[in-house]
């Protein structure tokens, strides 16, 4: 079975500087994926690469089958794959509601904007409340709610979450990692980028360990959470 989302022998450059050396990524349709590595690793060149905000000097991104490699960024969320990125990047001046509604932009998830308002509501109850609330004026976590609500109103094949728990409380770190899993159990296949090493391979299906650009490891969730050279290399981050 060929997976979702296949990436291989990917380069890619930020002016004369190379910072992915022939990166393969491969996700399985209905599996959560993570990609793990220190800070400067490559993991957000890596996603914003697949998602067309980045163009590779060379490799192949296959999605569904299909070369993407050159497709813009609106071209690839119509096709199915929607990033929540590092920060949010929430509009903070518009509402709630407003940033929900331009996740559904595209010409396939416009159709469906009500019911994914309400599919995102049900997931996110607490949204509805402040749904007529500017968004800047929200907490942290609320609006990582938003800034996953607003990419799931495009009714994605493959989510990509850029370290959705950074800077946020416990409690609601704790409450990210359920909303991943269950979006999951919801048929969304997901690939995660995220710091809590721990947190994320006791969740994850598979997982790729980035090392200064480089895939180094690959391998199921815990296995790799059981792996001497990552309890080594990020012993910090899995207690």
């Amino acid at each position: 079975m060929n997976p979702l989302l296949d990436v291989a022998e990917l380069n890619v450059y930020y002016g004369d500087a190379q910072a992915l050396w022939d990166v393969y990524v491969s996700v399985d349709e209905g599996e959560i994926c993570a990609l793990i590595g220190a800070n400067g690793a490559g993991k957000t060149t890596t996603l914003k690469t697949i998602s067309g905000l980045l163009h590779s000097y060379s490799g192949q991104i296959c999605f569904l089958g299909s070369h993407i490699n050159k497709a813009a960024p609106h071209r690839v969320v119509d096709l199915g794959i929607s990033m929540v990125p590092e920060g949010r990047r929430i509009f903070s001046k518009l509402t709630v509601l407003e940033n929900l509604e331009l996740g559904a932009f595209t010409r396939r998830a416009r159709p469906m904007m009500r019911e994914s308002l309400k599919w995102v509501m049900d997931i996110f109850p607490v949204l509805a409340d402040r749904k007529d609330d500017p968004a800047g004026k929200l907490s942290g976590g609320m609006q990582q709610m938003v800034a996953v609500g607003r990419a799931l109103m495009s009714r994605p094949k493959l989510l990509m979450l850029d370290e959705p728990s950074l800077g946020l409380a416990p409690l609601v770190v704790k409450m990210v990692f359920e909303v991943v899993q269950d979006l999951n159990a919801q048929g969304v296949t997901i690939l995660l980028v995220e710091q809590n090493i721990h947190r994320v391979l006791q969740i994850a299906h598979h997982g790729f360990v980035l090392n200064t650009g480089k895939i180094e490891l690959q391998g199921k969730g815990e296995e790799l959470l059981a792996n001497s050279e990552i309890q080594k290399a990020y012993m910090g981050m899995l207690k």
